[in-house]
């Protein structure tokens, strides 16, 4: 099974992935919202719909849940769990129960649009979401390292992983100093104040190592540079040994 996708995609465009069986419906989604607010992909089944979202970057997904083979709530579930994939997710069927919905909001959708629709609906729970849930509104920015001070949430490329205590706040002044480095002391005079023990250096790296620990179980990427004997700093894809 293959994708198509819309025109050139523009980083400025709300990038969409549609899963939908019914060709008739899927190409109405893609003449009413094929302008230029929205890049469009599209996939007629799930495996293909989580091949895509393994591999490309969406602010909303829009997944039917009677499709062929394996179903939407298990696309859901997989989405959540197995890709570890935030973005919001609107459910669209034709099944309507409470029990229905029920199931697809346990299983981490977002919202739950019963068919027949009016597509003007979908744009608005579509752009809805996307303003609630995207987290470049808010918060720090490095790259695609998105962090959120309220929530401790850091955001890298879809996938998602909550901070707390000590890791959180040397992530907060890590980003905050991005793209240069912050040396050992003023890493623990922030963290701890200027009453500094002998033993501050090692207990700052034991919570840099947690902090590591803990971004490279939701991302796999090393995002923290130690540069020896001078401090650390976030080392992003495409940084390549700068240091400032």
């Amino acid at each position: 099974m293959t994708s198509k996708s819309s025109n050139a995609l523009s980083q400025t465009r709300l990038r969409v992935l549609i899963v939908e069986d019914q060709n008739d419906l899927a190409e109405n989604l893609f003449e009413f919202l094929g302008d230029e607010r929205y890049s469009l992909d599209y996939a007629a089944d799930g495996l293909t719909a989580l091949h895509l979202l393994a591999t490309q970057s969406y602010d909303v997904i829009v997944l039917d849940l009677m499709l062929p083979g394996v179903d939407g709530f298990e696309i859901c579930r997989r989405i959540r769990q197995d890709l570890q994939c935030q973005k919001p997710i609107i459910l669209m069927t034709a099944l309507s129960s409470i029990k229905d919905k029920e199931k697809g909001f346990e299983l981490g959708a977002d919202d739950y649009l019963v068919k027949p629709f009016e597509l003007k609906e979908l744009q608005l729970r579509i752009d809805a979401l996307h303003r609630r849930y995207n987290p470049s509104l808010k918060g720090l920015q490095a790259g695609e390292l998105r962090y959120d001070p309220g929530t401790l949430s850091v955001y890298y490329r879809d996938k998602s992983a909550e901070l707390s205590g000590t890791p959180a706040r040397l992530f907060e002044l890590l980003i905050r100093a991005y793209p240069s480095l912050i040396g050992h002391d003023a890493l623990s005079e922030s963290i701890w104040g200027d009453d500094i023990a002998d033993h501050a250096e090692n207990t700052l790296r034991t919570h840099i190592y947690a902090l590591r620990k803990t971004l490279e179980k939701a991302f796999g990427d090393g995002l923290i540079k130690t540069v020896h004997g001078r401090g650390y700093r976030l080392n992003l894809p495409g940084d390549g040994e700068a240091e400032q």
